[in-house]
């Protein structure tokens, strides 16, 4: 909350209990790596307040997480979809060649004869290949394919740099 850039890991999608337990949704893969962000802030109505000192566990098909000063079912419920952020800086290095999707939003996408697609606006996965949504004169979406179709990512110069056909 000093103003150190927050990313989003997860999401309050439920109570568990009547205990104060909480369901989630982890952005993190695997998911039960949202257990190893600390401390959580939680966005919720408009209203942030940090957590610390958070336990949580693998619960059937999904997470449960629960901290001191949740007490009763009411509170829990009372946090459904609060998104829980992290600083950026708490996440590990990425290995080489790969990349933290939240690093890549804002980066312009210039094609290898220099035409300018726009900017990452977000990415998401097909189950097949990563896609990025490029934003410019018009909404693109560009499968993030390393050798492929993008053949740099230069976080210096802000620039994705990608062999691909400016009319698709």
């Amino acid at each position: 909350m000093s103003g150190e850039r927050l990313i989003r890991v997860g999401k309050i999608v439920g109570a568990h209990g009547v205990s104060g337990w909480i369901k989630l949704e982890s952005d993190t893969v695997p998911r039960r790596n949202i257990f190893r962000y600390a401390p959580w802030t939680l966005a919720h109505r408009g209203v942030r307040s940090c957590v610390d000192e958070v336990e949580g566990r693998e619960q059937g098909k999904g997470l449960v997480a629960h901290w001191p000063a949740l007490a009763t079912r009411e509170q829990a419920e009372a946090l459904i979809g609060a998104e829980i952020l992290v600083p950026r800086a708490a996440l590990p290095p990425p290995a080489p060649g790969e990349y933290y999707w939240v690093d890549l939003e804002g980066l312009r996408v210039v094609g290898m004869d220099g035409f300018e697609f726009g900017r990452v606006s977000h990415l998401f996965s097909t189950g097949v290949n990563d896609v990025i949504s490029v934003i410019g004169e018009r909404e693109r979406l560009i499968p993030f394919l390393t050798g492929d179709v993008v053949h740099e990512v230069d976080f210096d110069a802000g620039v994705i740099r990608v062999d691909w056909d400016p009319e698709f």
